[in-house]
């Protein structure tokens, strides 16, 4: 984080004058811990997240979000760039979420199938939980009057994921063992595809809760097992 994150501007003039002895206010208790600093911009990001979810990326406006988030609307031009580059953040801190822990597979010396399966529960974990089907649901229909947002929405989200595995996969350890009329990309594509199988269904047909662990472990398996009997190099 730099100088300007939330921390100088995070309550608005009307809180401030409420009460004198806030840090928002004439006595300055100095400037805030890292620790409130981070606390502070998640409970922005969740407001900002809630809020699209619940009213539709197009109605909701950065005064909105600032208001119910009790930061200044200058707070989130500065950090995010504005409405676009705040929803582009939604994205990556609960795509962070859920592969926090994880290890770099760029470095990762575990075998590939443990590899593979530990990435794979996790990402269907992700696209298993009703807020991501609502996320699905809000780009799809709100694209083509708002098409910053269908572009945010891939970059923080489905790009990054596919070049995170398609790196894996050009390792060359890795590589060796994969067919090599086979692109990366088109590895992490459809390794993607395998792990999901008909979860598209869930955007017409949404849950009300997230596939349990025994469902993704069941489902994770057997989408592994079809790619790589597909994509592995035959032993000679």
């Amino acid at each position: 984080m730099n100088a300007h994150d939330l921390d100088e501007t995070d309550c608005p003039e009307e809180i401030a004058q409420q009460n004198d002895s806030t840090p928002c206010g004439g006595k300055s208790a100095g400037r805030p811990r890292a620790a409130d600093k981070e606390a502070r911009q998640q409970a922005l990001l969740q407001t900002a997240g809630r809020l699209f979810l619940d009213k539709g990326y197009g109605n909701v406006s950065l005064e909105m979000i600032a208001r119910e988030a009790h930061v200044a609307v200058r707070t989130i031009y500065v950090k995010f760039g504005g409405k676009v580059g705040l929803l582009n953040a939604v994205i990556v801190n609960r795509r962070a979420h859920f592969f926090e822990g994880m290890r770099s597979m760029e470095t990762d010396t575990r075998p590939m199938e443990e590899v593979l399966t530990d990435f794979s529960l996790r990402f269907l974990e992700l696209l298993s939980q009703p807020k991501s089907n609502q996320l699905y649901r809000m780009v799809l229909g709100e694209s083509r009057t708002s098409p910053e947002l269908a572009e945010a929405f891939y970059e923080a989200g489905p790009k990054q994921t596919r070049k995170e595995l398609a790196r894996y996969f050009d390792r060359p350890d890795i590589r060796a063992r994969l067919r090599s009329d086979f692109s990366s990309d088109v590895l992490a594509f459809h390794l993607l595809n395998c792990v999901l199988g008909d979860g598209m269904c869930s955007l017409l047909f949404p849950q009300e809760s997230a596939l349990t662990p025994e469902v993704r472990q069941a489902r994770v398996q057997q989408g592994l097992k079809l790619f790589l009997h597909g994509v592995q190099q035959q032993a000679l």
